[in-house]
């Protein structure tokens, strides 16, 4: 949980950025709109870049082990974020500067591509039966922790500071910071041991030359599934976060401080959201939770444009809560689930893959399809990306039912086969 909190917060402080001060600090001054879509696009870039981290570092995972693997996804994570602090801006050396942001954007995607899957499986693997859906939710419980710590700093920062100071020098803060952080990370990483599961299975039998090859052979349809299965919970973070923020500080004008106090409160609702899914994803099975979870996207998608857009602080932040509230039913199971759907052998590249290919329709497109949108037809179309994001993993968690039958090399002997 708290080395997924550093990397979160790394990721989040990039959201938070873009809403707020990239646009134009980075790009062309065509329009405020325009550059607010090219900041949100070079947020996307990293979702792009996580699902080759995740065949990447899903290679070593299964191969060497999940411990060193998720030390060096720290590593590049940590040094992608820092780079940021020191870049130069669009006003001094052109499109230089874009180029540069998007390529150290890249590196936190591909570093964030090895990380979720690793801890995941880390707590998972390790967990006693009946316990799964809860060790497995501790990786996300280090979302929220990140969030809380990356707009809390910015908050501070926007309190403290002037409006010239913090777009001239107060922005790289916590770009900053974050080496500090990354230290913390590096430290609780490199004091855990490997999996008995891992372990067993290496005992058994040598891992595979490629495991991404024996995945796409024999687990395609398993992918697709859980690929779908965690679209949902990535659309509505992002709704509720990035293009939340933006649209709040501009189309309708609330400070920016305020808006991100409102964040932080609706951010608890989240922490909230996992710890009942997980509780109930073991009294029950993390499968039927998301599917609860999938349910209640499709209908959240209809109130959220319309509280989102409402102008009262009070609907708007009633509707990120009841939104991060909900997500939690969607991103909560996904540690107890998506292990279930995968050999041990190859386990740490599905659901890397999986959740990172899930992440570019979710995560992704969700910002930039929620800009083009509400500038379309207002913010109450939004809503509807989140309605078709809850479809999308409705389908996918009952097509997994149907293709883990199928499925060849099914090792389920580890503990987390009771979460099924």
């Amino acid at each position: 949980m708290v080395g997924t909190s550093v990397e979160f917060y790394d990721f989040y402080i990039y959201a938070t950025a873009a809403a707020l001060v990239f646009g134009p600090l980075f790009f062309p001054s065509e329009s405020a709109t325009a550059q607010t879509l090219f900041a949100l696009m070079s947020f996307g870039i990293a979702f792009v870049a996580r699902p080759v981290g995740a065949i990447a570092f899903g290679h070593f995972g299964d191969r060497i082990g999940r411990k060193s693997t998720l030390v060096a996804s720290l590593m590049l994570m940590g040094a992608s974020t820092l780079l940021i602090a020191f870049l130069p801006t669009y006003a001094m050396v052109g499109w230089i500067a874009p180029l540069l942001l998007c390529i150290l954007r890249f590196g936190q995607g591909f570093g964030l591509g090895g990380e979720w899957g690793g801890a995941a499986l880390l707590a998972v693997e390790n967990a006693p039966p009946g316990w799964e859906a809860r060790f497995g939710a501790a990786p996300q419980i280090g979302a929220p922790v990140g969030f809380l710590a990356a707009n809390g700093l910015f908050l501070l920062l926007g309190l403290g500071l002037s409006d010239e100071q913090f777009m001239s020098w107060g922005w790289r803060v916590p770009f900053l910071a974050s080496a500090i952080l990354v230290g913390l990370g590096l430290w609780v990483r490199l004091r855990i041991g490997e999996t008995p599961a891992f372990r067993e299975a290496m005992e058994r039998e040598a891992p595979p030359t490629v495991p991404l090859a024996r995945l796409l052979k024999h687990h395609w349809a398993a992918v697709l599934a859980g690929s779908a299965g965690v679209i949902a919970c990535f659309a509505i973070f992002y709704l509720s976060t990035a293009y939340a923020l933006a649209y709040g500080t501009t189309a309708q004008g609330f400070a920016r401080e305020t808006f991100l106090a409102v964040q932080l409160a609706a951010n608890c609702f989240l922490a909230a959201g996992i710890v009942v899914a997980a509780v109930r994803s073991d009294a029950t099975s993390s499968r039927r939770v998301l599917m609860w979870g999938a349910v209640a996207t499709i209908l959240l998608g209809v109130a959220f444009g319309p509280g989102v857009a409402s102008g009262s602080l009070v609907i708007v932040f009633l509707t990120l809560a009841s939104a991060l509230f909900v997500m939690g039913f969607v991103y909560g199971p996904l540690g107890g689930w998506l292990p279930t759907l995968f050999p041990v052998q190859v386990r740490y590249s599905g659901i890397s893959v999986a959740f990172n290919a899930g992440g570019i329709v979710g995560g992704a497109l969700a910002p930039v399809a929620a800009q083009l949108l509400s500038a379309g037809g207002g913010a109450s179309l939004v809503g509807l990306f989140l309605s078709l994001a809850g479809l999308a993993t409705l389908a996918g968690v009952g097509f997994a039912r149907s293709c883990r039958a199928g499925e060849p090399e099914r090792d389920m002997a580890v503990s987390v086969s009771s979460s099924v």
